[in-house]
């Protein structure tokens, strides 16, 4: 079982929102955090159209993702949200796959314009599931060197933005498993 479970929507294996979710799931880690990422590439993609619920590697994945203490939400903007694959994915989760558990949701952009998506799109999406989302982070796609995996952004202000987003979801983490543990 992974402590931090990353949901990549991104169709592309090696997009810049998996590169931006990889940089938080590795500085969770080095909190001691156990991190495993399942992305939308992952499924045979009739699975996803068809909504076959009772595919194997939806059922593994809707375990994995009800049984982690956080979850990063990634996804590139396509149209003003995220992309139809992830809520492809997620249309195959039970109701409640997010309940009470912290979401770090990212999304990626090729302008500010669409800063907005992770706003109106994405974290309803997490509160639909019953997920906490956290504030999030946005970036421009040219603020993302996608040939840099250790250190990918162009901008000091970014580094110190995921760092403090990262930072929140380790907290939450705690704060929630603290609590529950008096209980």
């Amino acid at each position: 079982m992974a402590d931090i479970i990353i949901l990549s929507g991104s169709p592309s294996k090696r997009s810049r929102s998996q590169l931006t979710a990889d940089y938080a799931g590795k500085l969770a880690a080095k909190q001691g955090f156990t991190v495993k990422e399942i992305s939308v590439t992952d499924f045979a993609p009739e699975d996803l159209l068809y909504a076959r619920f009772d595919s194997p590697e939806i059922a593994a994945a809707a375990q994995s993702i009800n049984e982690a203490k956080g979850l990063i939400v990634a996804s590139p903007v396509y149209k003003a949200a995220y992309t139809g694959v992830l809520k492809a994915l997620l249309d195959l989760l039970p109701q409640h796959a997010f309940r009470n558990t912290p979401v770090l949701p990212i999304m990626t952009g090729g302008s500010p314009a669409h800063l907005l998506a992770l706003d109106y799109a994405l974290k309803p999406l997490i509160a639909n599931l019953k997920g906490e989302p956290l504030q999030g982070v946005y970036l421009c796609d040219h603020q993302i060197n996608k040939g840099n995996t250790e250190q990918p952004f162009t901008d000091e202000d970014m580094v110190r933005r995921i760092h403090k987003q990262t930072n929140q979801l380790i907290e939450s983490i705690r704060r929630i498993h603290a609590a529950s543990a008096v209980e």
